[in-house]
């Protein structure tokens, strides 16, 4: 049988070393279908870009923030996917955009 809360606390364990190592950060926008904005946080990890924070500003108005100290609930949660902004349809933003986004 699986365990997972070991499961979890692995995922929180890893997330939370790439937040707090991070020398270099990278922030993306993204439009959904949906009239929905993702703003992301990304860092380099094993010739991949991880997304290590993500918040989402609903159609309707409603914030949902994701990282490793809230990695999911009934809206969703972070994506266990790495992202590659030469094929994702992401926009770069400035650091501070997505800051205020995060602490909004």
């Amino acid at each position: 049988m699986v365990d997972l809360e070991r499961i979890k606390a692995e995922t929180v364990a890893y997330f939370r070393a790439l937040d707090e190592a991070a020398t270099q950060r990278h922030h993306f926008r993204h439009a959904d279908e949906e009239g929905g904005l993702w703003y992301i946080e990304a860092v380099p990890d094993r010739g991949e870009l991880v997304v290590i924070k993500q918040a989402e500003l609903t159609s309707v108005g409603q914030l949902h923030r994701y990282s490793w100290e809230h990695l999911e609930d009934e809206h969703g949660g972070l994506t266990d996917q790495a992202i590659d902004p030469e094929v994702d349809p992401l926009e770069p933003i400035p650091a501070r955009e997505f800051q205020r986004m995060w602490t909004r």
